[in-house]
């Protein structure tokens, strides 16, 4: 039974029985019954409620399906145990549950772990066509597709298959222990089953609650023989007819240590009509990333209600994978890499918030995001100096489109002459903008990346003159170096809540900055020449803001800390580490103004 938070968020639940090859399966409903239906079918060691968090956010939208697998929480277990398992009564469970719940109309099935692998048997197998409107898969192949990988691999082997057999090999240590005889059992019955909360907790980053159920120890003794009962058979003698019927969705969580990526590599051999997704996080994604699943799981679903297309079908920018329906704000988006960045995520099809003091810019930035590819955009003019301003935009953006997934700080203002000439108000405009921007941007929207607890990635654009000292600008450089550093800083304290944080350095880049940086200690007759004559200098170097936004997509896949983009940001990060007296030297010439 489940009992504390997962009983508040079930509380709606309707509940009902339904009897199937000798078995009881517990089975719970949300939501609207005239609503689409989607199936919720969990894993290994699970009940249903790994779900709660999941289905809770879908329920508003759909009919909502989730029952306890043969053996597993409050659903019975068969008698004898082997041979009770197999994926053929797997599927008769499954058909019996539909047939209850929506007997005159598709199912939209996902499936997690054990789920997913049971799941991809629903999706391929003759009885069920025409059942099944769609399907997300998440952390479990199907066996027999797994068993053509292996054979492929062991037929024609190469370095890199025999590497990739190994690595899956090594993840795969649980499986060779779930088939001993009875160690398995006394383990969950015994220390393991009491440990196994403060496992995920620490290793998975699960949240603390009253997952998992009080049945768990029960549940995985029961659930060894799903291994037991079907693992050495599907991959000695795999199906050669395991062709999805139904839409695939495959969302793969990147840190899962179970199951390589190297796995899903021919999949769309096997699901023609596959949609991919990354996620940047381990194993227990219902429990860890319950809103983007959600997300995901419901644009997909609703793509294909009644054979509509897909919503989705323009979002064929680099990355779409990744960042497909994520919430992403770019502050400075008015222009230069700011805009650039904002319409890359939205060719990735991310939903993209615009921020600028610029009106009539951002405002721009938002319909052409939309246009490229973004499902929502939205303007919003805000000056990043301004905290008041600041904090009612995360107000805002939290209430009214949702909490952040990537945050891209990179609104500045450039500021170039001598220390001794820069006033103590030349100081305060370049830092409130370049580093209190920063500050009020990390601060708000990484409290509400915490305090959700889902992840996310922060974005600084500082600047390769962050390491590189200049005679020429030392309220800048001052003012990048304390991005890079104030980065650094939070990249080691958010790093255990999985909130990435990347520093992006740019050297010279062709944008508007130059245009509107001001000089120091010189006339405005001077002053405008100076702008003219750096903007020709940039414009003659040439490198576009698109190059820089690559960076920035690339940096949150990769979680980069510190990004040095143009050659000779990079060279000068590389001077910086290995021979600083050089730079220091070089610091000492006159910029050629």
């Amino acid at each position: 039974m489940t009992t504390g938070a997962d009983t508040e968020k079930m509380r709606d639940a309707r509940e009902r029985w339904v009897r199937t090859g000798g078995v009881e399966l517990c089975v719970a409903e949300l939501g609207d019954p005239e609503r689409p239906t989607v199936v919720l079918v969990h894993g290994y060691p699970d009940s249903k409620e790994v779900w709660s968090e999941v289905a809770e956010r879908l329920a508003p939208r759909f009919h909502v399906v989730l029952y306890d697998v043969r053996g597993h929480g409050r659903s019975t277990a068969p008698r004898p145990l082997r041979g009770g398992f197999t994926l053929e009564k797997l599927t008769d469970d499954f058909v019996a549950v539909i047939d209850a719940v929506s007997p005159d109309r598709p199912v939209h099935v996902v499936g997690h772990d054990w789920g997913s692998v049971q799941s991809w048997e629903f999706v391929t197998v003759q009885r069920t066509e025409g059942r099944i409107a769609s399907f997300t898969s998440m952390s479990g192949p199907s066996l027999d597709h797994f068993g053509h990988w292996i054979k492929k691999r062991m037929s024609r082997p190469t370095p890199r298959r025999v590497g990739q057999l190994l690595g899956q090999g090594a993840k795969s240590w649980y499986v060779y222990m779930l088939h001993t005889p009875v160690l398995p059992e006394l383990a969950w019955r015994g220390p393991l089953g009491k440990r196994w909360p403060r496992i995920l907790e620490r290793v998975e980053k699960v949240p603390a609650g009253d997952y998992p159920t009080p049945s768990l120890p029960q549940d995985a003794a029961h659930g060894a023989w799903l291994y037991r009962d079907n693992i050495r058979a599907r991959l000695r003698r795999p199906r050669a007819d395991a062709y999805a019927h139904a839409p695939v969705q495959l969302i793969t969580p990147s840190g899962d240590v179970f199951l390589s990526e190297r796995l899903y590599d021919d999949l769309e051999l096997w699901a023609p009509r596959l949609t991919r997704r990354t996620l940047p996080a381990k194993h227990w994604v219902p429990r860890t990333r319950p809103d983007q699943l959600a997300a995901w799981i419901s644009e997909f679903a609703t793509s294909h209600e009644d054979g509509m297309p897909a919503k989705d079908s323009r979002a064929t920018g680099k990355h779409a994978d990744r960042f497909g329906g994520q919430l992403i704000l770019v502050t400075g988006a008015g222009s230069g890499i700011g805009r650039a960045t904002a319409f890359a995520f939205a060719e990735a099809g991310a939903r993209v918030v615009a921020v600028d003091r610029d009106a009539e810019s951002v405002a721009r930035t938002a319909e052409m995001s939309h246009l490229i590819g973004a499902p929502e955009a939205w303007g919003e003019a805000v000056d990043v100096s301004d905290e008041q301003a600041m904090e009612k935009l995360a107000e805002k953006v939290a209430r009214e489109y949702g909490v952040v997934d990537v945050l891209v700080n990179n609104a500045g203002i450039g500021l170039s002459g001598s220390f001794l000439d820069t006033s103590t108000e030349d100081w305060r405009k370049v830092l409130d903008v370049n580093l209190w921007g920063v500050i009020h941007g990390c601060r708000l929207f990484g409290k509400q990346m915490a305090e959700r607890g889902q992840g996310g990635h922060i974005v600084n654009t500082a600047s390769a003159a962050a390491y590189q000292p200049s005679k020429a600008l030392p309220a800048y450089s001052t003012s990048k170096a304390g991005v890079l550093m104030l980065s650094e800083c939070l990249r080691a304290e958010l790093a255990g809540q999985g909130i990435g944080v990347s520093a992006i350095c740019p050297g010279f880049v062709n944008t508007n900055i130059t245009a509107t940086a001001r000089f120091v200690g010189v006339d405005a007759v001077e002053e405008k020449r100076r702008q003219k004559r750096t903007s020709r200098l940039y414009g003659l170097r040439d490198y576009p803001p698109e190059k820089v936004a690559d960076a920035i997509l690339r940096a949150v896949v990769r979680n980069q800390a510190v990004v040095p983009v143009t050659p000779e940001a990079r060279g000068a990060h590389l001077m910086s580490r290995f021979t600083p007296k050089a730079l220091r030297a070089i610091a000492r010439l006159e910029p050629p103004l």
